[in-house]
């Protein structure tokens, strides 16, 4: 799993990518309520807006880590987008993209440097 420094993550299996928010961003969200995602089929860049987050404290954008092809959404999250708030790096992942270059990915942080880097922040 590898780390962005606004709180995403990709988990990359060969040339596919899954999309979510770390552990530490739904904790500071607090209870989100609503979960807006992109159609499958759509292309997306590296750093693009792809989905919306809305919670009782604030909306947030969130960012692709990576640049792809959506190919799966996380339906789920439309109806119950507390599944992010209870499994953030599981259950609640975001979307699922066919990688444009799996290489972008070699510039975010592991989980090792985004622990010391959530550290430097409280």
């Amino acid at each position: 799993m590898h780390y962005t420094k606004e709180h995403e993550w990709i988990l990359v299996e060969g040339d596919a990518g899954t999309i979510g928010i770390s552990d530490y961003a739904q904790e500071q969200l607090g209870d989100i309520v609503y979960v807006e995602l992109p159609e499958a089929g759509k292309k997306i860049a590296q750093s693009e807006q792809v989905a919306v987050v809305e919670s009782v404290k604030a909306a947030s954008e969130i960012y692709a880590p990576a640049g792809g092809i959506v190919t799966e959404v996380n339906e789920k999250l439309t109806g119950e987008p507390g599944t992010v708030n209870e499994d953030a790096t599981g259950e609640g992942w975001f979307i699922k993209l066919k990688l444009s270059d799996p290489g972008e990915v070699e510039g975010l942080m592991d989980e090792a440097a985004y622990q010391d880097f959530v550290a430097g922040l409280e």
